[in-house]
């Protein structure tokens, strides 16, 4: 990777909908070497996919916690098969393994305070092989999403 696909990366993490003349006048490459190396960005799974970022509360979730788990049982069936369930719930929107205690970071949106009391006593507590979940609520978003540094 050189210094133009860094600039082509950092570029889409600013606004994925560039079209590829746009692109290519801002990496300051014709449009077809910058269409090649894009193509190629994507072959190589440098560029992972494409989305759009939305705002949670024009969703209506606008309560956010981080929820640190301890694990009682650190087999591999046992871990395994938490992962897969923490990754079948919607509202969890980062799982993290993490080194040394707590063993999992778990970033979790909801509507309201009520809604994730229900969503803990109903189907986190319920997870594979966990032994303790400690909660904390997001105060303010300071950073969030920001792109990789080039």
């Amino acid at each position: 990777m050189d210094d133009v696909d860094r600039k082509i990366l950092a570029e889409l993490q600013l606004d994925g909908r560039l079209t590829i003349t746009e692109l290519a006048e801002r990496v300051q490459l014709s449009v077809s070497p910058t269409h090649r190396r894009l193509r190629e960005l994507e072959r190589n799974g440098a560029i992972q996919s494409y989305r759009a970022v939305v705002n949670p509360e024009a969703l209506g979730l606008n309560f956010e916690a981080l929820v640190f788990v301890t694990m009682g049982e650190e087999d591999r069936a046992t871990l395994l098969a938490f992962e897969e369930a923490v990754a079948r719930i919607p509202n969890v929107r980062l799982a993290q393994r993490l080194f040394g205690d707590p063993d999992y970071l778990l970033r979790i949106v909801t509507t309201d305070l009520a809604a994730y009391a229900r969503l803990q006593d109903e189907t986190l507590s319920s997870l594979p092989g966990m032994q303790r979940l400690t909660s904390t609520m997001v105060m303010k978003q300071v950073v969030d999403d920001r792109p990789l540094p080039s």
